[in-house]
């Protein structure tokens, strides 16, 4: 019997883990662990875990765990069996093939996920918050995470969708009375609610740079002058000789990128070829990057040697810097080298010795600080996808037309078709429009076992 509509996966990646679940979801997930476990009930509880040998042909694999979710009260809103094993590799292999022999298929990439997103489990941006949860790697990723896996996001994103659509009912209303000159839509209502949506979008991809900044790790660009001390700074923030560190003016040619939680936030280092006029064209090239990765970056560490600069001085540079790179990054100038006799600095100034330690733990306070500036409004729903940022801007461009086309004057059928595109890209965000290519895009992008 091939059960082509029951699949089964491991939930953890094989290898010498205390334990290993595996999982089957599908109107046959039960049935199948019956013929492994024939000691199971014919009619077990819901969410009761049974202590069960489970078996092959060839004999008793392990001793297992076994827990009933029927649906729709599970997690893909079918039928679900999640098996507690060993975390022995033979073992999961073994037990995995047991349950394939039994009937059930290998699942895809994604598809318990998407299983739950067919069955109205999750929304789409719910569903893509699974795999951001997965992937997180700090407490504000996990926190961005877990606020769009509640489903807020998606919740306020069908609360606009919907006032577009009671409006453009009204709209296509007017147009069965169009001998009759009524007006069922008030214009005056209608443009009130395009505005605050235009401004309700405006928010949600604005926060996109925060959001953004959280989920792929905050670049800090480090620059400065060669023997400033870039790469020490960057090997004690890491506490390990991660760049090579010399006398010798240009060692750093090319950049090093190396990433660290700090306060809740991952930030993304990047030491960078030291910026003065090259002695050759290798390292012409690798200041050249320097430029741009500063340019790239969301904070520029401009790092100053006390002993060879002024603080004055290193303002104006960063001032230049800060010109030349534009107004995205946020230049942040620091004295390296403050331990060394003579050097003085006032308390305006952030001042460290990279080699000793002084001073590091109030830099990490300012990267930290920088990233909270960063929030662009009191809204607690922040944008982290760049395909929700593409359809609330194509959905926002849609609001523009249809509140020109309100002051135009023009036919109600032409505003209705302006209405009608902003809510199809809206309903793309949470999977009301959803085409099956953009589906096995996202899916496809998970992690077999989620």
């Amino acid at each position: 019997m091939i059960v082509t509509d029951t699949i089964a996966a491991l939930s953890t990646a094989p290898g010498m883990a205390a334990i290993a679940v595996l999982r089957l979801s599908g109107p046959k997930a039960y049935p199948v662990i019956e013929r492994l476990s024939p000691t199971l009930p014919l009619e077990p509880l819901a969410r009761h875990a049974y202590f069960v040998p489970v078996i092959d042909a060839e004999g008793r694999i392990d001793e297992a765990v076994v827990t009933f979710f029927p649906g729709p009260n599970s997690y893909t809103g079918e039928d679900v069996v999640e098996v507690s094993i060993h975390g022995s590799t033979y073992i999961q292999q073994r037990v995995l093939q047991a349950m394939l022999d039994g009937g059930a298929r290998v699942a895809l990439p994604g598809e318990f996920t998407q299983r739950a997103f067919l069955n109205r489990k999750l929304d789409l941006s719910q569903a893509e918050a699974v795999a951001d949860l997965i992937a997180s790697q700090s407490a504000a990723q996990h926190r961005l995470a877990i606020q769009q896996l509640r489903g807020g996001f998606g919740a306020h994103i069908e609360d606009l969708r919907q006032q577009l659509i009671d409006f453009a009912a009204l709209i296509e209303l007017e147009l069965d009375f169009g001998e009759e000159d009524v007006q069922f839509a008030q214009r005056v209502e209608l443009l009130a609610l395009l505005d605050r949506l235009v401004d309700l979008s405006t928010e949600l991809i604005d926060s996109f740079r925060y959001g953004n900044a959280i989920k792929q790790g905050i670049p800090v660009a480090i620059v400065g002058a060669p023997n400033s001390g870039k790469s020490t700074l960057l090997n004690a923030l890491l506490r390990e000789d991660r760049a090579l560190v010399s006398d010798i003016p240009g060692t750093t040619r090319d950049t090093v990128e190396e990433t660290m939680a700090i306060g809740g936030f991952l930030f993304r280092f990047i030491d960078t070829a030291g910026l003065r006029k090259a002695t050759d064209v290798v390292e012409q090239m690798g200041i050249e990057r320097s430029y741009k990765k500063a340019s790239e970056a969301s904070l520029v560490l401009l790092l100053g040697d006390a002993s060879k600069i002024s603080e004055g001085a290193l303002r104006t540079e960063a001032a230049l810097l800060q010109e030349r790179i534009g107004t995205g990054p946020h230049v942040l100038p620091v004295l390296n080298k403050c331990d060394l006799e003579g050097v003085r600095i006032s308390q305006d100034t952030i001042a460290i010795s990279a080699r000793n330690g002084i001073g590091l733990e109030a830099l990490k306070e300012a990267f930290v600080a920088h990233v909270r500036a960063m929030q662009s409004g009191p809204g607690d729903i922040v944008v982290t996808n760049a395909r929700h940022v593409d359809a609330l801007t194509k959905a926002r461009d849609a609001l523009h037309e249809a509140k020109r086309a309100i002051d135009q004057g023009v036919s109600g059928e032409l505003l209705a078709i302006d209405l009608r595109r902003a809510q199809h890209h809206l309903g793309e965000i949470t999977g009301k429009i959803a085409p099956d290519d953009l589906l096995g895009s996202i899916f496809g992008r998970f992690c077999i076992g989620k």
